[in-house]
């Protein structure tokens, strides 16, 4: 029992050092495309190389206060605790630390005890906590800029596919490959219906590409699935924004959050009642 608890206590604490990292990724990839935008923009616009500029990635610099720019100790990294023991502030200037912080933390020590819990020490269970992870990191990207960056959605597709042919995820090859076709087609051809008829555009291309993955993780037959739990839960989010007088002023809410948490259920608790599920 005590052996049974340090591994569950193992895997939770990996859990959480693996969400620290992913706040440094939610915060840092947005601005690292923004600035390889503006420098191309610049570049295609004179034709001079950009001035040198202090490396900015998911190294460089060490983790930092955005308001003060107080460089982190080790202590104030500690996942969770930090936060509580800073009272959700700045030890320098004070300034709120975002709530969200210790959110995704906790969340992806969730989905790693979820995924241990249902296989074990195994690369099943890595595979699945990864994908997970990706998930909620594009989640919050989407919500915070409205980007779903190809350096996720991309190796997760593939990482999808790998997945299915190794035998590490549970659904086959084929069932896997042709979800990601069908998740990419179906958002693809929704995206055009809905410009044709409204002359709008509803969506991203970052959408199709993450319905893609979702495809290949969970399979064709979860699409509808996927789908319809996205779709339900982005109205209510919608409706729900609007009456706490938070909508957007465009009226645009980015869909990829949705899809992100209809790919988490649908991988906790498989599809909804009456839809079909994948099988190896």
């Amino acid at each position: 029992m005590a052996a049974d608890g340090l591994l569950w206590g193992a895997v939770a604490l990996l859990g959480l050092v693996v969400g620290s990292f992913l706040n440094v990724v939610i915060h840092r990839l947005p601005r690292m495309l923004e600035a390889q935008w503006a420098a191309a923009r610049a570049h295609a616009e004179d034709g001079a190389e950009c001035p040198a500029v202090r490396p900015y990635n998911i190294a460089v610099p060490g983790s930092h206060c955005p308001q003060c720019g107080h460089v982190l100790t080790w202590i104030e990294k500690i996942p969770v605790l930090s936060y509580l023991r800073l009272q959700g502030r700045c030890s320098q200037c004070a300034c709120s630390i975002g709530w969200r912080y210790p959110a995704i933390e906790l969340a992806t020590a969730a989905v790693f005890v979820w995924s241990f819990g249902q296989y074990g020490l195994s690369l099943s269970a890595l595979a699945w906590a990864g994908f997970a992870s990706a998930l909620i990191t594009l989640a919050a990207i989407d919500a915070d800029t409205t980007l779903l960056p190809d350096a996720i959605t991309q190796p997760l597709v593939w990482s999808g596919l790998l997945a299915a042919s190794l035998g590490l995820s549970h659904v086959g090859l084929s069932t896997a490959l042709w979800g990601a076709v069908a998740g990419y087609v179906f958002l693809w051809t929704v995206f055009w219906l809905f410009k044709g008829l409204t002359g709008k555009e509803g969506m991203g291309q970052g959408d199709f590409k993450l319905l893609a993955a979702l495809g290949a993780w969970l399979g064709w037959p979860a699409l509808l699935s996927l789908v319809l739990i996205a779709s339900i839960t982005g109205v209510a989010g919608g409706l729900l924004l609007r009456l706490r007088q938070r909508m957007p002023e465009d009226g645009y809410i980015p869909f990829g959050p949705f899809l992100a948490l209809a790919g988490l259920w649908v991988m906790a608790l498989g599809p909804l009642p009456g839809l079909p599920a994948a099988t190896p």
